[in-house]
């Protein structure tokens, strides 16, 4: 048996979620006030009472989807007295799920990570004013049926695969204008379902270099620790330990395609058969059911969860 934590990404919020492993643990609840006093901000409460568009904004749901892994991550090792570099061959997230990942492996402090998170959904925001730009799910076309669909729509404006998330589901982004013809046209190339997200930018496309320009210069001021054990990065779909190439890599991940299904298969060829989702949601669980073989899936989120996946671990 070989194991990859996994973290997930945006999306994955809602309100409530750590309010239950904070009231159970006390070393989640120490996470959770590591990462308000980071940012100077009661982002728990926010977290566990809402309201939920406030939590859904960019710069508030990055970190605190991470700080729900970190609380998980952290309480798994307390509780069961281990590292997870000592149970797991890789570590892995989806977007912003890469510095959970990173986090829960020891790379960045936790209140790096929350400030570094929150400077993150800030530069996003900035780089493309609302409403200019748009995300689309294509569903139903493989990768390269996408990719076209994506280069016949952006007729000179951005359109480009964002998200390849396995199972006949692409991401797309870029301008508006080109993602609703993305839609269109992806009707008529056979795709079952095709419609906008309700996100507030386009996340992983050329539109985020001004993001992508101030997260060089964030991480450039961060200390970078080699992970206690391998990330499989966004970017190369494949796995990296050196502080220099994770810090660059960090960066292009922000213009870069999130390259999950490609990344989930690289930690399949290398023998990875159980994958844990560390955090909030079920989301990775799903995705990663849709591309191995014959996976064995844990998602830990809740206390429930993370008592039962003790006694395997």
């Amino acid at each position: 048996m070989t194991r990859a934590f996994i973290f997930p990404g945006q999306g994955s919020q809602s309100v409530g979620m750590g309010k239950e492993l904070a009231e159970a643990f006390g070393t989640a609840r120490e996470v959770f006030d590591e990462v308000n006093d980071a940012l100077g901000q009661n982002l728990s409460k926010l977290m566990w009472e809402g309201p939920q568009e406030d939590l859904t904004l960019t710069e508030n749901a990055q970190p605190a989807i991470m700080a729900v892994s970190l609380a998980v991550a952290r309480t798994l090792e307390k509780e069961g007295g281990f590292r997870l570099a000592d149970k797991a061959a890789f570590v892995a997230g989806h977007s912003l799920g890469e510095y959970s990942a990173l986090a829960a492996a020891g790379t960045f402090t936790i209140a790096d990570t929350a400030r570094l998170l929150k400077r993150r959904g800030q530069a996003m925001q900035r780089a493309v004013p609302v409403g200019e730009g748009a995300m689309a799910a294509l569903l139903g076309l493989d990768f390269e049926q996408a990719a076209e669909v994506a280069a016949e729509a952006a007729q000179g404006e951005v359109c480009a695969a964002a998200n390849d998330n396995g199972g006949g589901q692409v991401v797309v982004s870029g301008k508006k204008a080109a993602v609703e013809r993305a839609i269109e046209i992806a009707k008529g190339k056979g795709a079952k379902r095709s419609m906008l997200l309700p996100v507030s930018a386009p996340f992983h496309c050329e539109l985020m270099q001004p993001a992508a320009d101030e997260m060089a210069e964030a991480l450039a001021a961060v200390d970078l620790k080699a992970p206690s054990l391998p990330l499989v990065a966004n970017v190369t779909a494949s796995r990296v330990a050196d502080p220099a190439t994770i810090r660059d890599l960090l960066v292009k991940q922000v213009t870069g395609m999130v390259r999950w299904r490609e990344s989930v298969l690289y930690m399949e060829g290398e023998g990875v058969n159980v994958f844990a989702e560390i955090g909030a949601g079920k989301a990775l669980s799903g995705m990663v059911k849709r591309i191995a073989a014959e996976p064995e899936l844990h998602a830990v989120g809740t206390p429930a969860d993370l008592e039962a996946f003790l006694k395997i671990v």
